[in-house]
Formats: structure tokens, sequence, C-alpha cells
């Protein structure tokens, strides 16, 4: 019924009761997931963990907060194998992260230059498979819209985790790109993401927990998990007018044509 487009299941956080965390997921009528990597070690991680579970696909990707794990260009033909592996449905989760500090040893301008460079290898890697992209920002809106923009038509991304205006996505949107909500809408003040939520047209707009982070409520300040996609899915409902039922169904039918090799 459900489909989580953005958990992290290759966290540490879900390390010690994985198979516990799924069975929730699944008695809460979550039947797919997407599990975005941030580095090359966690898709390698996910890759592995989803071999043996048929609901779940991976996207391929160094997340913007860690590109240090990266030099030079050897990384990208690693992560092009990677890629090529029939369980990844995605490139990402990557993207541009202008609040966190830069790591020790790094000065603001280089680590955004260096975070730029490996997006943009990352977006050129994902015309070349075939795939579209799962993006991050952090308040980085205006630099992450000037990357994606030369790439319209090349492939659709997805804007994980949006809490703008519906203004700001329409762009997005008409170059056929995508948005998707977490649990903040769910929020007493879930600032514009709310009306964002209620107005955006059907087939626009994705759902996600972006699990073991952003808990929705009545989960607010615990460990998030997929199983919890069921409760944005009601929020949202409550916000559009419409039925919980027809909500999940639209936002699958969405998911299932921007993801690779779902059923």
């Amino acid at each position: 019924m459900f489909f989580d487009t953005h958990t992290h299941l290759g966290s540490r956080q879900f390390d010690a009761d994985l198979p516990v965390v799924l069975a929730r997921a699944a008695a809460a009528g979550v039947t797919r997931m997407l599990a975005p990597a941030v580095d090359l070690e966690n898709t390698r991680k996910l890759l592995a963990l989803s071999a043996d579970l048929p609901r779940v696909r991976v996207a391929a990707g160094i997340h913007p907060c860690d590109v240090d794990s990266v030099s030079g260009e050897a990384w990208l033909d690693e992560l092009r194998a990677l890629a090529h592996h029939e369980k990844a449905a995605a490139i990402g989760e990557i993207g541009l992260d202008y609040f966190h500090a830069p790591p020790e040893g790094w000065t603001v301008d280089v680590w955004r230059a260096h975070q730029a460079r490996c997006l943009r290898m990352q977006l050129e890697l994902a015309v070349e498979l075939g795939l579209n992209v799962v993006l991050h920002n952090r308040e980085s809106w205006d630099d992450l819209v000037a990357q994606i923009t030369p790439f319209h038509g090349r492939l659709r991304a997805v804007f994980h985790c949006f809490t703008g205006t519906l203004e700001q996505a329409r762009p997005l949107l008409e170059a056929g790109h995508l948005i998707s909500f977490t649990g903040i809408v769910t929020f007493k003040n879930p600032g514009p993401a709310g009306e964002t939520a209620r107005t955006v047209a059907d087939g626009g707009y994705m759902l996600e927990t972006d699990a073991p982070y952003l808990a929705p409520v009545p989960y607010r300040g615990k460990r998030c998990e997929p199983a919890y996609v069921a409760d944005t899915a009601r929020a949202v409902a409550a916000l559009r007018g419409q039925s919980v039922e027809e909500v999940a169904r639209v936002t699958t039918e969405t998911a299932l044509a921007f993801f690779r090799g779902f059923e």
C-alpha cells in the first residue's frame, strides 16, 4: 500500500533490530522501500542487505556531507559499477549541504566546491546510466537548483525532504522533477511544507520517512522507521481532503514510475 521512498536502512541505528523494523513496516502496509546510500561503503552494505529483501531497492551515491571520503576520479568508476547492480534503482543521496560545518582541514569555499564537483560528476553518471537522482538540500537551495537546471530533460530528480513553497517547486515540477514529504508535515507547525503538501498536484510528490530521522507525530523525538510513512500519508490525506488509500495509490504509482526496477 505505502512506498517509503527514502529510508536509511543502512544506518547503524538499525543494525541491532532491522528484521523487526522491517516486520513492523510490513504490518503497517509498507510494500516497497528505497534505501539511499551516503558513501561507497554504505552503498555496498545496502546492496548486500537488499539481496534478500524483494521490497527494497537502493540508491547508490555519495552524500554531500560525505564527499570527503572521495577524491580524484577513480571513485566514480566504483560507483558506476555499484549502480549497475540489479538492485540499484537510482543515484543518491546526492546534493549540497551548507548547514553542516566542513570537516577539519577544509575551508568553507573548498568544501563547497568539492561538494559541487562530486554532485556534477554523479549527475553526469546518472545521465550515462539512465537513472534518476535523489537530491539533498540543506541551506543550499539556489545553488542546488542552479546545478540541476542544465540537466532538465536529461534526468529526473526528487528533492527529498521538501520544506519549501509550491512557488519554489513549480519550475522544477514543470521540468519533470518531483518533491517528497517527510513527517514534518505531521508537525503542529509544518511551515510552508504543509501548504505545499495540500496544493501540489497528484503525480508531483512522493512520501518518505528519512528514517531514522524526522519521526512524525506521535513519534516525534524518537527513532524514525519505515512503518511511520503511514502516519505521514494520513497527514497528507487530511491536508488534501483525500482518502489515505488514494494518497497511497497515487504516491506509489509516482514512485514506481520514478525508480528503476520496482514491481
